[in-house]
């Protein structure tokens, strides 16, 4: 039997609004998304309505493949389904909490599985603490573990991305994508294994979200547009 091909990997990042901290999306916007497909970088800027709709179209007209992030599992992907509700914005994102990842320290900190048009989630992070990080005693940020590995990404106070100019933002929002597939990459064909769902070569086998509701967070469906 001859091996099922290797799924295509795209990498996402997003940045968000530090002049608010960042970290909360109930009042922090997002300010740029990366997209690195096989064909390029795709990083999207300017008002954040705007820039969460032609993400959704961007993905959607993906072929199947591995939406690979780095911790977007507690970050990149709860924090972009919660801006959309907020906005009115209807995603092809699908979420589903994943209560076996939750943090002690932050048990109210949603942790999700996810599928995005036919894009199946794989966060980078967690496939690295999980061996290496666990083993080497590692905490696998990705900028210290690109560095480890030789990689050089491009460097930015995270906490004064309001600061940089347009040019610099759009270089390391790209970089973030593009390392964390970099990383992903280093550990195929085991990384599929630690996607979110398991890997389907066939466009019509992508396997749906499970989704389960956590603590006000809309995970079960897209938020509804208000047009």
């Amino acid at each position: 039997m001859s091996p099922s091909p290797r799924p295509p990997l795209v990498g996402f990042d997003i940045e968000t609004d530090t002049s608010v901290g960042g970290l909360d999306p109930e009042v922090a916007a997002i300010v740029a998304v990366a997209v690195t497909a096989p064909g390029g970088d795709h990083v999207l800027t300017g008002e954040e309505a705007t820039i969460l709709r032609r993400t959704d179209e961007l993905v959607a007209s993906l072929p199947p493949g591995l939406l690979v992030t780095w911790n977007g599992a507690s970050f990149d992907l709860p924090f972009v389904a919660r801006r959309a509700e907020l906005l009115g914005i209807t995603l092809g994102l699908h979420l589903a909490d994943e209560p076996r990842w939750h943090s002690r320290r932050e048990p109210d900190r949603p942790v999700v599985r996810a599928r995005w048009h036919r894009l199946v989630h794989l966060d980078g992070y967690r496939l690295y603490r999980a061996d290496v990080g666990r083993g080497l005693g590692l905490s696998c940020g990705l900028k210290p573990l690109a560095r480890l590995v030789g990689m050089a990404p491009v460097e930015l106070r995270r906490d004064a991305l309001h600061l940089a100019d347009p040019a610099e933002l759009e270089a390391y929002v790209a970089s973030d994508a593009r390392t964390a597939v970099a990383l992903v990459e280093r550990r195929m064909p085991l990384a599929v294994a630690a996607a979110d769902h398991p890997w389907s070569p066939s466009p019509d086998e992508i396997p749906p979200v499970t989704a389960v509701p956590h603590r006000g967070i809309p995970l079960s469906q897209p938020a509804v547009a208000r047009s």
